[in-house]
């Protein structure tokens, strides 16, 4: 394993020298994976999660949740039409994460973890993982009760007091409702939100000219419109939650 030489060694502590995977990495990871569990096992014993009857499979149950994993495009289910929260989105994040070694072939930091040195693909990984998608598991996992709506904790799941709101599109909150013009203008800003974001990217070529230099025109384009993609997932559910928008672009094949 490459990296930094550990303290107290002779011939490790030689610039460039390779150490032992065990104990230096092994160890920490075993430390870690020891803590996890701890922390799991505790968590299981303090929550009491009691056998329930058997399935009826005449009876749907409400709320009717995924497991855990899934619980996040479930709850995209919210803000986007199934079509893109269960197709195109989870296409774009499995071929998002296969394409950042692509996107981003920085030769240092092969065979060992340094932040400093791999701050890119490190960086669109946690964003999309931590920022994005531990959030919405959390929240289809803890606040999310009866017909999908939000419930505190300390709440209890009261059916009757599940109310749909009213939500309107994008268009309609500039006084755009005829069919053809309100697709034109929410395809208008589906353009200017990826025009811009690609025309600052390209803009800010002297500033960021090693960037550039390192990935190339192609890559520095793919890369900013996955990022762009990741970007509007957290804008569409404040556009949701504050001004209770169902869609930017609607029309009779496609909603987003």
């Amino acid at each position: 394993m490459d990296g930094p030489p550990p303290k107290g060694g002779k011939d490790e502590d030689l610039p460039g020298a390779k150490v032992h995977t065990w104990p230096y990495l092994l160890r920490i990871e075993l430390l870690a994976a020891m803590a996890v569990m701890a922390f799991l096992g505790v968590w299981s014993i303090m929550i009491d999660a009691p056998l329930e009857q058997m399935a009826d499979p005449s009876r749907t149950p409400n709320p009717s949740k995924a497991p855990w994993y899934f619980l996040g495009l479930q709850e995209m289910l919210v803000y986007f039409d199934p079509w893109i929260a269960g197709v195109m989105l989870p296409t774009l994040i499995i071929l998002g994460l296969c394409a950042i070694p692509y996107l981003d072939p920085n030769p240092t930091g092969s065979g060992y973890y340094c932040f400093r040195q791999r701050r890119l693909a490190i960086g669109v990984f946690l964003f999309g993982f931590v920022g994005l998608w531990l959030p919405l598991i959390v929240v289809g996992t803890f606040f999310r009760g009866p017909g999908w709506g939000w419930f505190w904790p300390w709440e209890p799941w009261d059916a009757a007091a599940v109310t749909d709101h009213a939500t309107r599109n994008w268009p309609e909150l500039f006084g755009i409702s005829h069919p053809t013009g309100a697709t034109g203008f929410g395809l208008a800003t589906l353009a200017v939100y990826f025009g811009a974001g690609l025309a600052l990217a390209y803009s800010r070529r002297a500033r960021a000219a090693a960037i550039h230099r390192r990935l190339g025109a192609v890559r520095v384009g793919l890369l900013t419109f996955l990022a762009l993609c990741m970007a509007g997932l957290p804008i569409k559910i404040a556009l949701r939650l504050l001004l209770d928008v169902k869609y930017v672009f609607a029309s009779t094949w496609l909603n987003i």
